[in-house]
């Protein structure tokens, strides 16, 4: 199949401008040189090009954008840069299926934004996605500059054959280091009368209150997919440190001996199981938490009548709405995680979170790589970083920069007050969350707040989210000697990532199977554990391990 070519319009006619490969592509040198040296504007400069150029990028929806190509953001962006994106969207839960589909149909875009391809398979094997380290501090200042100040995010982003393939996010998220939240409905607890639990024993004796006062209510519930929305990970914690939902679902984690294991064989992970099923049997977990959606749990929770007493979330503005159902917003506070029978008591700490590699990838499909480039660094600055979350600010009632006398969240003067806040509720006025994220510490504690705002409300989320992982979750994160977490993607060459790659599927699959299996009683874990443990060899998991142990031993310069 052929491939599409990005096309410049200029008086009325398409001219066919043929863009210099990238040194990654054939050795040769991508730049605004040649036959494309009248189509740029100098670097920083807007609009990038001179005439408009249109080209195809496959992005996220979110339930809560109405449209990407008719965006108020989008369109703001386009009149700025004079570039205009052909989106091809799929929600999070398909994402990963529809890019492989449009991979293997050769039917692929200009670039990729947010969820990006396997880049061991599709960058150094295959060489769709071309490599940018040489083109960065070219075409993207903002990022360089940030990146030159933070070398070790700079080197963190090389994959195992030195090149780097895609732009990363950087969200300096306080609270999100911590997004295995579990959340209560207080009001629920007050007729209960048992208080907050702080142990397993105490969690299930609040559930049982719950059913016996009301018998249609459910206890515990999450979804599959939906950000921090899975139970079974904040009430593992009770017994082992839980690596949350990695992108390959492998539960991988480093034991205290510096072993790269999953936990999902260990004895701490049945006896979270155990627990688990207990709640189950006793009615308190809710059978669709294993399988839906965000959207359906997000329906389930606002149900009339307040039916969910505890339900797992990284923000619980993800599931209610402060505006839509203030009364129910207010009444959900998050809890510390529960002490387990021999005293263990962890929300996971996710250090390697706060960057997020290669959400933005350009494939070699791409006349213009270094468009796409200076297109992508505006959202490197405070105001792009604006303007994809609450708007494009064009009459001034999105939100204020350095705001007179104002102060944020760390008690500095405040850097901007927003004035269009966040909503869960499906817009049309900006990206939200789809956007590349450009958020350090002093940008996200730089938002003008009132010391006595009042945090149950919508505009009081970001110090409610902060003071609740100051309060139930920093104090808990896992110590020295107990089992750790590793980066999302550990960096594998194109032929480990071969040989693992059906593994991980694999391993995937028979981890989430047996789980929801051992918690619901189709297995049972005295007659059953020591099969399901030996199936993991079958499944072919030291060869994995071994694959990651060795990823693991490289990045840390072993």
């Amino acid at each position: 199949m052929k491939k599409q070519k990005c096309t410049v319009i200029k008086g009325g006619v398409f001219l066919l401008v043929c863009g210099i490969l990238s040194a990654a592509c054939g050795g040769k040198k991508t730049g605004p040189a040649g036959d494309t040296g009248d189509l740029y504007t100098p670097v920083g400069e807007y609009p990038i090009v001179k005439e408009p150029l249109e080209m195809s990028l496959f992005a996220m929806s979110a339930p809560n954008v109405i449209d990407l190509q008719t965006n108020d953001f989008t369109r703001y962006l386009e009149e700025k840069t004079n570039i205009k994106w052909n989106f091809i969207t799929a929600p999070n839960d398909s994402a990963i299926e529809k890019m492989n589909l449009l991979l293997i149909s050769n039917e692929y875009p200009d670039a990729f934004m947010f969820r990006t391809p396997d880049v061991a398979q599709y960058g150094m094997k295959e060489h769709i996605l071309i490599p940018l380290e040489d083109l960065i501090p070219q075409y993207m200042p903002n990022y360089w500059k940030f990146m030159q100040e933070n070398p070790e995010l700079w080197a963190q982003q090389r994959q195992a054959d030195g090149h780097i393939y895609g732009i990363a996010s950087f969200n300096e998220c306080y609270h999100c280091n911590f997004y295995n939240k579990m959340w209560v409905n207080m009001d629920w607890i007050e007729k209960i009368g048992l208080g907050v639990p702080t142990t397993t024993e105490e969690f299930k004796a609040v559930c049982k209150r719950f059913l016996e006062l009301n018998p249609k209510g459910i206890a515990v519930t999450g979804s599959t997919t939906g950000w921090g929305e899975q139970f079974i990970n904040f009430l593992t914690g009770s017994f082992i440190t839980n690596p949350g939902a990695r992108t390959a679902g492998d539960k991988l984690a480093v034991s205290p001996s510096g072993e790269v294991v999953t936990v999902a064989n260990q004895g701490q992970y049945r006896e979270a199981l155990r627990f688990m099923h207990e709640l189950y049997r006793m009615g308190a977990i809710y059978d669709g938490g294993f399988t839906q959606n965000p959207d359906q749990f997000r329906s389930l929770v606002n149900q009339p009548g307040a039916p969910v007493l505890f339900l797992a979330s990284g923000a619980i503005v993800n599931s209610v709405d402060a505006d839509v159902n203030p009364s129910l917003y207010r009444a959900y506070r998050a809890i510390p995680p529960l002490k387990g029978p021999d005293g263990t008591r962890i929300c996971t700490y996710f250090k390697y979170d706060n960057l997020q590699e290669n959400k933005l990838a350009i494939t070699d499909r791409c006349k213009y790589p270094e468009a796409v480039l200076r297109w992508a660094d505006h959202f490197y600055t405070l105001e792009g970083y604006l303007q994809y979350q609450y708007g494009p600010n064009l009459d001034g009632k999105d939100f204020i920069l350095n705001p007179p006398g104002e102060v944020g969240l760390n008690g500095k003067p405040a850097l901007f007050k927003v004035l269009n806040q966040y909503t869960a509720e499906p817009q049309n006025h900006d990206w939200q969350d789809i956007g590349l994220i450009y958020a350090t510490a002093d940008i996200r504690l730089g938002e003008s707040t009132d010391p006595n705002i009042d945090i149950t409300s919508a505009a009081g989320l970001e110090k409610l989210l902060v003071i609740e992982t100051e309060t139930v979750c920093e104090p808990y994160a896992q110590k020295e000697g107990q089992f750790d977490v590793l980066p999302n993607r550990l960096k594998l060459t194109s032929e480990e990532s071969d040989s693992v790659q059906t593994i991980a599927v694999e391993l995937a699959k028979y981890i989430d199977e047996n789980t929801v299996a051992f918690i619901n009683g189709r297995k049972n874990l005295n007659a059953e554990w020591d099969a399901y443990v030996s199936g993991f060899d079958r499944i072919g998991l030291p060869q994995y391990l071994k694959v990651m142990q060795t990823a693991w031993d490289r990045q840390q310069g072993k």
